[in-house]
Formats: C-alpha cells, structure tokens, sequence
C-alpha cells in the first residue's frame, strides 16, 4: 500500500461551488419536464420533483448560509466566495429556471393535457355548472375549516406555517372607507391541491377524463363568505419557506431521543423565513407587508408568475391516463434465488420440492442484486424473513436510515425478537426529515425486545448493512447484507441500487467487528475487507487513486471508473486532478452535484464526467480502478463527499466474485456511453448529448430489456 500523504488541496478556481452545482443538477431534472419527448404526465412528475427538491434545498443548504451570514461567519467556501456571495449567486442561478418551469406549466404542459381530457382550468374559466358545484364545495367541504386572521395594531401579523399556501385579502369597510389585509391559509394538507370537479359538468364532448380547479382559487373566489358586510378587492397568493434543519447536540441516546423530539417540534413551529414567494400581480404595497410579517429582505422575495408549489403536481401521476406515462416496470425475482421463495400450498405448508433455502444459495457463492430490476421484497425482505423464522439463525443485526412506513424489514425483526433471537437494530435517528419515522420505529421495535441504538455520538450512520448469524453443523457461520440504497420497500421501486449477499468469513468478521463499533466502545481501527468511514474508507480510496498514478508514470495503463451521487471532496477532486495529469484514464458518472472540472487542457483533461437523469433516480455507487489488468471493483453506500468520508459511518465493500465484476464493469459502461447522458464542460456546464429515438441507447431501457427478457446472467 502506498503510504499515507498530507491532504491535497484544489485552488479556488478549479473548484466548482457545491451550492451551484446543486441548482445545475435540479436544472437537469427539470430538462426532463421540459423535453417533448417525455410523456406528459411524466413531464408534470419532473417538475413536481424539481419544486420539491428546491423546497428541501432552501431549508437546509439557503438557511445554513443565511445562518452564517447572520452570524458574521466570513471564511471562504472552497471556490473562494464568502456566504453572502454564496446566496447572490444561487439567487442569480435560480430565478431564470423558476421563470422557465412557468412557462412550461402555463404555454405547454396545461394545454398539452387537455388535448388528452386532463383539464386543469382556472375558476374564473368555469362554467356556470361547474362554478355553482365548486361554490357549494367550498361551502360545505372548505369554508367550515377556515380562519381568516386579520393584520391590524390590535392584531399582530399572523405566524405562517413553512410551506403553506396562503391567500393574502384585501378588504374594505363600507362604512369607514378604510382597506384591511387578512390572511387566510388554504387547508392543503386536508384536501387535494386540484379540486376534481364532475366530468359530466363539462360542456365538451366527448366528457373529460379528469377536470380540476386549483384549490387556492376556490377559497380565493370565495371570500366574500369569510368577510360579510365587507367588500373584497383583491386576492393574492403567498407562500414561505422556513429553516427547517435540526441543530442538535450530540448526547446520549435517551438525550438524543428527546432532543430530537423537541426540535422536530420546533421544525413544524418553524425556524427563520429563508424565501418568500408571491404571485407576480401582487402590488409591492402587500408585498412589503408581507416582508415585514415575515422578516424577510427583498432578495428574498420570489415573484412567481403561475401556481406556487408546483411540487403537487405530482398528484397528477394518479389520473388514469396511461398512454401519457412511461411504461410501468415491475421487476421480477433474481434468478438465482427464485427457488428460494416460501410457495405455500393451501393447507399453509411449503412446497418442500420447490424450495431452496436462501443461506443455501448465498453459500454456493456470491449474490449481486440490483434494484429495481431484482425486487426488493423476494430479496432483501426474504433473506430476512427466512431469518427470522429459521430456528437455526441466531442472531440478526442491521442499521435503518430510511424505511418505508409500512416495512415488512421491522416486522421480521420483530418477529425474529419474539421468536427468542438476539436483534439488535441501529436506527439513525438523524437521517433528516425521517426523524420522526425513525423515532416511531424505535420506539416499536423497543417495545417488542429489539435492542435499539441510535449509533456512533458525533457521527451519522449511513451505511446499509444487515448480518444474520446461523448455527450450522456446530458453529456460526455469518451471512450479510451490504447495499448502496436504504432498506425501504418504496423506494427500492424507484431508486437503482446494489446489494452483495455474502457468506464470506472475512466480510461476516468485519460486519461483526463494525457492529460492536457502533454498539459499544469499541475503537476498532482497520477491517479485512471492508472500506469503513471514518476509519479506513478514505485512506483506502486515496491509496487507490495513488496506486493508478504509479501505474500511469510507470508506462502501465492507470484507469478509474466510478459512479456516484456526488463529488465535491477537495482532497479527492485534487487527487483526480493529479492522476489525470500523469496520464490516468478517469470516467465519471455522477448524478447530482460535481465541483471537479472536467477536460482543462494540462489539468484535468483526462476526466470525463457524464451524468444520467432518468425514470429511475440513480442512486448506487460504484468504484473500479483498473491496476494494469487486475481491477479491483467496490460498491457501498458512500460519496466521494467529505461528510461521507469523515463525518459518517460507511462501509464500502469489495466485489470479489470475477462475474460479478464483470457485470458491474458492463453496466459502468452503460452509464458511459448512455446517448441521453449530460456532457459536463470545463466550465461546470452540462450538456446532454442529441438523443436519438432508440430507447436501447439509454442505460435505464438497455437494463429494463435484459431483465425483461432474463438476459442479465448475474448470479
């Protein structure tokens, strides 16, 4: 192994700033909504997916720079600009593409949906049919749960609620002329954005399949029921954004437990006012009301010309129009374990015939499972569930950062508990806005005798991994899990990820070791075969970029290839900057954020770096660097971030199966070549290559084809 060297660094301006890069990656994910060719519905999904991602964006990342700002916080970011230069710029960056996703909803998306019998109308549109059953809504269904608060000196400005939709009134008193502002909130969590109005009310033929008004307009055209005696004059729509991170000590767990409760509290009460946003009509005399209610500044204020949080378009998705979605993907059983499911025959028994127990499988060798394409349930979920039922496990151990409200991964560790087996889970109770899931969890789990810890003080665990201890022939042998994505059946449909299942000693001792680490005290500081943050995942990954320089100024081929979330770790961007200037091959596919430039002349011009926006959200990692041909190929759930590095607890694991390998190098090559990927350019930009109409050019299809038609191979 090469040995340890001080830290490189990266001169501001080689470095691209994380917070823009941001924006340039949900700038790619909005493209997807703007594209023709993506189906229409699908086209709503993306920019509901674009709003929601901006809205998360502006209570952690915005908030903590505005938090520094106030402070008088005035170090550098790694690209030289100071917190307050920080937000100018993202303000620049962000008001265009707001303006783009507008237009796209008000000159595109709503008349396209039409010509489908999707009717988004707007209520002064209505006709006279539709507007009397709309009215009686209102007045039946909206008006009994509404309280207009008024903004006089015997009324102080009202608290808003982070991320509501408000309607600010502007009403005058006939008897003493005199103009007054109410806000009014629209009860958006009870009832849905898009009022659904009966089809057979439209006069056009045939009959619409969906016709919808906007619920802020129902309550709007109808305030003259909240101010009787008054005259109404004008309505205008508002909404904030609130600092919603958690800034929590680091305590013990019963401390942590009740910390976190309290500022989940504190977070729904709401933290400072980051962004305003206000319908374009609106005259600046409420808008300056507003930004003194509020205690906001001018930059913060965002005028928006259409509908505000566009993030509910993503209700849209439930209209049953298929003909204007992607095609549905289910995935099927990974072949290899397809014996192992439990067929149960009428009378409760197994099919004995017919069925394989799944430690029989992971013995034989090696398991790659990729998600969606192998599904999570006949996976991941039987694994455990057989764990759990078979007398001969016993113990299982396993961390949860995200899982799915309805999770069948906490119901087979209670079972297991109540079937008189050790389990102990870890649950990350720090995995933002899952922290109150994650408390329900651990208190259930508690509550059936699962030991419950909350991980390592001072650190996030992140990892993904899960260890089943199984007493065979008189003794123990381990079997594990380790993945790149969250033990959640929902999402597992959705994200593409990675799993090894493993019956290999050396990976069963280290899960054993890496479980004491975050149960106990101990200081464990190297493991066999895993890459493990904050220990030994970053040395590791260095010495693996050093040991590609050495091959290269040997005269020998040095190549890396990775895939990723993000890459904005100095100290690795100034590493890869140093392997391509010795001559190093080096291929990226990063997703999200990139703060490496790509393709300078002397610098970097051996980097390239693609990334792939898709039906699916790719969120596996993957790392293989060539050493003159015998590659070493790792997968885990860690970026090339320096939180994920230092701050968090990872494992990163080796793929040691030869076939294994080699599908994972054929699907790097996927991504590599996608003909709908986006080029990034030296100067931080992304291009996206001309696509053509083949869909088999794209990574996503190519892999949705093999698993279609049972071409994958992988074990």
């Amino acid at each position: 192994m090469v040995p340890a060297q001080s830290a490189p660094t990266v001169p501001p301006e080689l470095y691209i700033n994380r917070e823009l890069s941001w924006i340039d990656f949900n700038y790619r994910v909005l493209a997807q909504a703007l594209d023709e060719r993506t189906p229409l519905l699908e086209q709503a999904k993306f920019s509901a997916i674009f709003s929601n991602n901006l809205d998360e964006f502006f209570m952690v990342r915005v908030a903590s720079l505005k938090s520094q700002v106030e402070a008088g916080v005035s170090s550098l970011s790694d690209d030289g600009l100071t917190p307050q230069e920080q937000l100018q710029a993202i303000q620049s960056k962000l008001r265009p593409l707001l303006e783009l996703q507008q237009q796209h909803y008000r000159h595109s998306l709503k008349s396209h949906l039409a010509e489908y019998g999707l009717l988004l109308l707007d209520y002064a549109n209505l006709n006279d049919a539709q507007r009397q059953w709309v009215d009686e809504y209102f007045r039946t269904a909206i008006f009994p749960v509404l309280t207009p608060l008024a903004v006089d000196p015997s009324h102080p400005f009202p608290f808003i609620s982070n991320l509501s939709l408000n309607v600010a009134a502007l009403v005058r008193d006939p008897d003493t002329g005199q103009q007054e502002f109410a806000r009014v909130k629209v009860p958006q969590k009870n009832l849905p954005r898009f009022v659904a109005i009966p089809t057979e009310l439209s006069a056009r033929h045939p009959a619409p399949v969906f016709t919808a008004v906007p619920l802020e307009q129902v309550v709007a055209f109808n305030l003259a029921l909240l101010f009787p005696g008054m005259s109404v004059e004008g309505h205008y729509f508002f909404r904030v954004t609130r600092d919603a991170d958690l800034e929590l000590r680091d305590l013990e767990a019963d401390d942590l437990m009740e910390a976190l409760e309290e500022g989940l509290r504190k977070r729904r009460r709401g933290g400072e006012v980051v962004r305003l946003e206000v319908a374009d009509e609106m005259p600046e005399s409420v808008v300056d009301l507003l930004m003194e209610g509020t205690t906001v500044e001018a930059k913060d204020v965002y005028r928006i010309n259409g509908p505000l949080g566009l993030d509910d378009l993503m209700s849209l998705m439930a209209v049953p129009l298929p003909q204007l979605k992607a095609p549905p993907f289910k995935g099927r059983t990974a072949p290899v374990l397809a014996r192992a499911q439990k067929s149960l025959l009428e009378d409760g028994s197994i099919k004995a015939e017919e069925f394989e127990s799944i430690f029989s499988v992971i013995r034989r060798g090696d398991v790659l499972l990729q998600h969606p394409y192998d599904l999570f349930s006949t996976s991941v979920e039987e694994f455990l569930s057989q764990a759990a039922d078979d007398p001969s496990v016993l113990a299982i151990k396993m961390t949860l950062y995200r899982t799915s409200k309805d999770s069948a991964v906490v119901s087979s560790l209670i079972r297991a508990a109540e079937n008189g087996k050790q389990v102990m889970a870890l649950v990350e109770l720090k995995a933002r806005f899952d922290e109150d899931n994650n408390i329900q969890w651990a208190r259930r789990l508690e509550g059936s005798g699962v030991h419950v810890v909350y991980g390592v003080i001072g650190l996030k665990t992140h990892t993904k991994i899960l260890l089943v201890v199984r007493k065979e022939k008189e003794r123990l042998n381990s079997y594990v899990h380790i993945g790149t994505g969250n033990y959640n059946a929902k999402t597992s449909s959705l994200y593409t990820d990675f799993g090894l299942l493993t019956a290999r000693p050396e990976f069963g001792a280290d899960l054993v070791e890496l479980f004491n680490y975050l149960t106990g005290f101990s200081k464990q500081q190297s493991f066999r075969k895993l890459l493990v943050a904050p220990v030994s995942l970053r040395s590791r990954m260095e010495s693996l970029i050093r040991r590609e320089i050495e091959h290269a100024r040997a005269g020998r081929e040095g190549h890396i290839q990775a895939k990723m979330n993000s890459l904005v770790d100095p100290a690795i961007i100034a590493l890869l900057y140093e392997a391509s200037q010795a001559g190093v091959t080096i291929e990226l596919v990063v997703r999200g954020m990139c703060s490496l430039r790509p393709g300078l002349p002397g610098i970097s011009e051996h980097i390239h770096v693609v990334s792939v926006i898709g039906q699916l959200l790719e969120h596996s990692r993957l790392f293989w660097f060539g050493n003159d041909g015998e590659p070493e190929l790792y997968l885990g759930s860690a970026d090339w971030m320096t939180r994920n590095l230092d701050r968090r607890v990872e494992a990163v694991a080796p793929v040691e199966d030869p076939s294994l390998r080699q599908h994972l190098e054929g699907v790097l090559a996927l991504y590599l070549n996608d003909a709908g990927a986006w080029h990034m350019q030296p100067d931080g930009r992304f291009e996206q290559q001309q696509q053509t109409d083949d869909e088999g050019q794209r990574a996503q299809a190519t892999l949705m084809r093999q698993w279609r038609g049972g071409l994958t191979g992988v074990r």
